[in-house]
C-alpha cells in the first residue's frame, strides 16, 4: 500500500472514530436530558411533533412555570379546539395565555417563529419543550436565533422510546441516528455564526439573515 493510501486510510479511520465518539456523546446527552426542572422562565415554547409535548407544555403553564405558552409548528389543519383538547387546558386559560405558530415547517422554522414571538414580548428566558432526541438540535437552532436568551431544556420522552437499552430498540436507534446526522450541520452553523459574530450579545442582538431559509 502506497503512502497516499495509508494516509487516506488513517484519515477515514480518524473521521469514523470521531463520528462514533460524537454519536456516543450525543446519545448520552439525549438519554440524560433534563425531564423536569424547578426553574421558572418568562415563557414556555413547545415544538410540535407529539401529543405528550403539548400536554407537558400546558402543564408547565398551568403550574406557573411561565406566563405564556407558544405552540410552534402547528399544522394548518389543526384548529384551536383540537389543541384545547390535546393540551387539557380549559378554554379560558388557553384563550388567555396560549399562542399558536403556524409558519414553522422544521426546526429552523421553529427557531424563527420563536424569535418573532419572544422578540415581540421581550422575553429573556424560555423553557423549551420537545422530545429528548430532538432537544440538542432544538437548543442549537434557538441559540443561533436568540443569542443571550436563557434556554431551559425540558425534554419529553416519547412513548415507546427505550432509554435504558436504547441500542436494542429499533425506534430509539433510528431516531438517535437520524437526529445525530441532522444535529451535526446545525452545530456547524452555530459554530460558524459565533465565529463570525464573536461580540454578539443580548437577547436579540443579531438576527441571522438566513434564518428563515428552510433546510
Amino acid at each position: 500500500m502506497s503512502r497516499l493510501w495509508k494516509t487516506i486510510a488513517v484519515v477515514i479511520a480518524l473521521v469514523f472514530s470521531a463520528g462514533v465518539l460524537g454519536f456516543a456523546l450525543f446519545t448520552f446527552n439525549v438519554i440524560h436530558a433534563p425531564v423536569a426542572s424547578s426553574e421558572k422562565a418568562d415563557a414556555i415554547v413547545v415544538l410540535t411533533g407529539g401529543q405528550s409535548r403539548i400536554k407537558e407544555g400546558a402543564r408547565l403553564l398551568k403550574d406557573g412555570y411561565g406566563s405564556r405558552l407558544l405552540i410552534s409548528g402547528v399544522n394548518a389543519r389543526t384548529g384551536e379546539a383540537d389543541l384545547i383538547r390535546l393540551s387539557g387546558l380549559d378554554a379560558q386559560i388557553f384563550g388567555c395565555c396560549v399562542d399558536l405558530g403556524y409558519t414553522a415547517l422544521d426546526t429552523i422554522g421553529n427557531a424563527s417563529e420563536t424569535l418573532t414571538w419572544a422578540r415581540a414580548n421581550r422575553y429573556s428566558s424560555l423553557i423549551v419543550v420537545t422530545s429528548n432526541y430532538h432537544m440538542p438540535r432544538t437548543l442549537v437552532e434557538l441559540s443561533r436565533a436568540m443569542p443571550g436568551v436563557r434556554l431551559i431544556p425540558h425534554a419529553v420522552t416519547p412513548a415507546g422510546f427505550e432509554t435504558q437499552s436504547w441500542w436494542r430498540s429499533p425506534l430509539a436507534l433510528r431516531n438517535l441516528v437520524a437526529e445525530y446526522v441532522k444535529f451535526l450541520p446545525s452545530a456547524a452553523r452555530l459554530a460558524l455564526h459565533r465565529a463570525v459574530n464573536p461580540f454578539e450579545s443580548g437577547p436579540f442582538a443579531t438576527i441571522d439573515p438566513n434564518l428563515d431559509r428552510k433546510t
